[in-house]
């Protein structure tokens, strides 16, 4: 299935029915007197997070939704029947934004959590409900009111407890995909990983985490070089950040400045969340260049740095636990 993380929608909810003029006209009734009924509800838009869902992309194509009319009321004071509301079935972690793509209306952010988005009309008067006293046949009834219609966009940003960042080619996917059950394209080349992906890492029966990948970052990705920045949204929510270097390069210290100036572009809290920083792909490096390597990291980041293998696993274990403990217990209900 085709990932998508950004969707735009209309959506028009129901209008109300409309209330009727009626007399009541029965035999052996001399003063029936009014009872037009009033109309019913239209159906209401509501936008509801579900499990299994880790795209929008039903959302690419059928981009206009829009609920019925409630139905008209009737003589013999008969109200109009409401209109059913329209689910929209969206991923746990979207985000729904006004029109101007900056105004946040709902975060759809744990599973069932669901909005009313567009509230359908309510019905109009019929002449029954003008009945007084003093007007004994009022020859009023009112339309309904219109439902709610507006422009909508949809933002995916998925929820995991731990997020990958890291120059293209840092070795992302493979570790990936060495310690959990997701399967991401692997290649020599940049931008081998073009959308996310995530994995659940399983330490043992009772312990285990989700782990997001992102595309690489690249100098000025925050200005939009590259893939640009518009992926960092999905590591937005992680609570700690596994920054992978290649180890197999000259100038590690310079890759991980790299991405932090792009974090630090990025903005959103990115750059203060808690940083693992592991030096990749150490089965390619020769003692001496290790110990050069991970002290010239030290130095700049002022970190530890783990030196791990994705390819042999080499110092994997021992990095799942680092990074299983940054990681706040859940609370359960």
């Amino acid at each position: 299935m085709k990932f998508l993380d950004e969707a735009k929608v209309w959506v028009k909810a129901g209008d109300g029915g409309d209330g009727v003029i009626a007399f009541r006209r029965e035999r052996f009734v001399e003063y029936g007197g009014p009872d037009g009924g009033n109309g019913g509800k239209g159906g209401d838009i509501i936008v509801q997070a579900v499990d299994g869902l880790n795209t929008l992309i039903d959302y690419r194509y059928a981009q206009h939704f829009k609920a019925r009319k409630g139905g008209n009321g009737a003589g013999q004071d008969r109200t109009g029947a409401g209109s059913e509301d329209v689910v929209l079935k969206v991923p746990v972690g979207t985000q729904i934004f006004a029109e101007d793509k900056e105004t946040l209306l709902a975060d759809l952010d744990v599973v069932g959590k669901r909005v009313v988005i567009a509230l359908g009309g309510d019905g109009g008067f019929g002449n029954a409900h003008y009945k007084t006293s003093t007007n004994r046949a009022p020859r009023r009834a009112d339309k309904g009111w219109p439902g709610e219609e507006r422009w909508l966009w949809l933002r995916l940003k998925l929820i995991a407890d731990a997020g990958l960042v890291g120059l293209p080619n840092a070795g992302k996917s493979t570790f990936l995909a060495a310690v959990s059950a997701a399967r991401p394209k692997i290649a020599d080349y940049p931008f081998t990983t073009l959308h996310p992906q995530l994995g659940v890492v399983r330490l043992n029966a009772s312990e285990e985490f989700v782990l997001a990948d992102i595309p690489g970052l690249i100098e000025g990705a925050h200005e939009g070089a590259g893939l640009g920045d518009r992926f960092l949204g999905h590591v937005e929510r992680c609570a700690v950040l596994l920054h992978l270097v290649d180890g197999s390069q000259p100038d590690p210290a310079g890759a991980w400045r790299t991405v932090r100036e792009e974090l630090i572009g990025y903005g959103n809290g990115l750059a203060e969340k808690p940083e693992v920083l592991a030096l990749n792909k150490v089965d390619a490096m020769t003692p001496q260049a290790r110990s050069s390597r991970v002290k010239a990291l030290e130095r700049a980041s002022g970190a530890k740095v783990h030196l791990i293998s994705g390819a042999t696993g080499e110092g994997v274990p021992e990095l799942l636990r680092v990074l299983k403990s940054a990681i706040p217990v859940r609370e359960t209900t």
